[in-house]
């Protein structure tokens, strides 16, 4: 029996996740994300996305985040009729990521389209997918609950355990049986959560001994403060705000940084560590998100099951929050006065409602720029955050006069010291090589060398398109 894996897509990045194993030439897929960054050059990668869709077995989505499920429909379009593996919340989320996509997508194309016409220019760009490709795309899902074994080839089992990344994330247990006896058990870990975050539960360690993990390196070479920190950052914020009657204005992912941020300031408010200021979520993605927070209790950690169901309180609502979801209502924000909150899509402030918000606020003194997670490569939200004095917003420029804070307590993702405690807790007495994903050059070798230090001593940083036997 011979296994090879390879990687299309989280090598020597962190976007764009995409790896494969074959048995025997059969190809399996593990996530099918899209590439975000610098628009054009995210766009081109996207494109140039080839794999042979219609020989694939099998897709397994480790969680719902647009880097690991982004470009499913697209893998449908090219033919893959395959069953799309995921647990059932992941399954849910996925089909709201991908739909907000097709749907932004055909949004650019009438843009550009009108954009090309009064400058009498041929038009020829397309959006990767449509709404119909999602419909599709939803068709082939199959829900595989956490820690419930299924056999998605008659040689390969899977098995979900909970990742504590995102609601429904999961680390994929894969079982290649060998007939001659020698099972190879691979971990995929998507993306590693953290201990002790709000709303889900920590990232589960009683998994079958694996052979090989495939490993997040996001921040390689970073440590991440507590939540504790967090709380005290955010009611300083808050506090300021108040102060200056000025707006913060959070870019944040829908799924889950959203959520975490209502439940946070939901708790500032109930233990009146700040006052009750306009909360707005203005988002309609995050919106609907919550909405399947709210039927997906199985993901909950006990103090958020028990708010639910033992004190019916909804953590993610409150007096001072209003979801917002039509765009007069969001256009409306930016002639309010503070103090106020904002939270808005997308995350690395590269497309969105929240890009509006920037343009408006980030000019004045009295405003807040609150940075509450991970900024790729090339985006504005990266631009931002490195300290640049202007930066480039929807074509026009603007001086950066608001404050821009950092909390990273919020990170959904392991630092490097958690990522070797959730390896160090795991049975390893049959690990043989970790392969690393998910990281920028320069971090993963920092994170090599740590763990190389720490007696992991055979580590492989994967590299786009080349294979390795196992």
């Amino acid at each position: 029996m011979n296994v090879s894996l390879y990687s299309l897509g989280a090598a020597q990045e962190v976007t764009g996740s995409k790896h494969i194993f074959e048995i025997d030439g059969r190809s399996f897929m593990v996530d099918c994300g899209a590439f975000q960054g610098k628009r054009k050059e995210a766009d081109e990668k996207n494109r140039r996305f080839d794999i042979a869709a219609d020989k694939l077995e099998a897709l397994i989505l480790t969680h719902a985040h647009f880097d690991h499920c982004g470009l499913v429909p697209l893998l449908v379009k090219k033919g893959f009729r395959g069953n799309i593996y995921s647990t059932p919340a992941t399954r849910d989320l996925a089909n709201l990521i991908m739909m907000d996509s097709a749907r932004i997508q055909a949004r650019d194309a009438e843009y550009l389209q009108k954009q090309a016409a009064k400058k009498k220019e041929s038009f020829t760009w397309k959006p990767l997918f449509n709404e119909k490709d999602v419909v599709l795309t939803a068709n082939q899902f199959v829900a595989l609950s956490y820690k419930r074994k299924m056999y998605i080839a008659p040689d390969v089992e899977l098995e979900f355990f909970d990742a504590g990344h995102i609601l429904g994330s999961a680390i994929a247990m894969v079982t290649i049986k060998n007939q001659k006896g020698g099972d190879i058990r691979i971990a995929y870990t998507g993306d590693l959560g953290r201990k002790n975050k709000a709303i889900i539960r920590d990232p589960d360690t009683d998994i079958p001994a694996p052979d090989y993990v495939f490993l997040e390196s996001t921040y390689g070479n970073r440590l991440h403060e507590n939540s504790d920190i967090a709380m005290d950052e955010l009611e300083k914020v808050v506090r300021k705000a108040v102060a200056s009657k000025g707006k913060v204005i959070i870019p944040a992912f829908a799924i889950e940084r959203t959520q975490e941020l209502v439940y946070y300031f939901h708790l500032l408010v109930d233990k009146k560590r700040i006052p009750e200021i306009p909360i707005y979520v203005d988002s309609p993605m995050a919106t609907n998100a919550t909405s399947i927070f709210q039927i997906h209790p199985e993901c909950y950690d006990e103090e958020t099951f028990n708010a639910f169901l033992t004190h019916h309180k909804n953590p993610f609502g409150f007096n001072a929050l209003s979801f917002i979801t039509s765009v007069d209502e969001s256009k409306l924000l930016n002639k309010k006065s503070g103090p106020m909150i904002i939270i808005s899509a997308d995350g690395m402030c590269e497309a969105g409602r929240v890009v509006h918000h920037l343009a408006n606020n980030i000019s004045q003194s009295e405003n807040t720029v609150l940075i509450v997670g991970y900024m790729a490569e090339n985006t504005l939200g990266r631009r931002i955050l490195d300290g640049e004095k202007e930066v480039r917003i929807m074509g026009d420029w603007y001086k950066v006069n608001a404050d821009i804070c950092h909390i990273d307590a919020f990170s959904a993702h392991a630092d490097y010291a958690e990522c070797k405690e959730w390896l160090d807790s795991i049975d390893t007495s049959r690990l043989k090589k970790i392969f690393m994903v998910h990281g920028e050059k320069g971090v993963q070798e920092t994170f090599l060398g740590y763990l190389n230090a720490n007696g992991y001593k055979d580590v492989q940083i994967v590299k786009y398109g080349e294979t390795y036997s196992v």
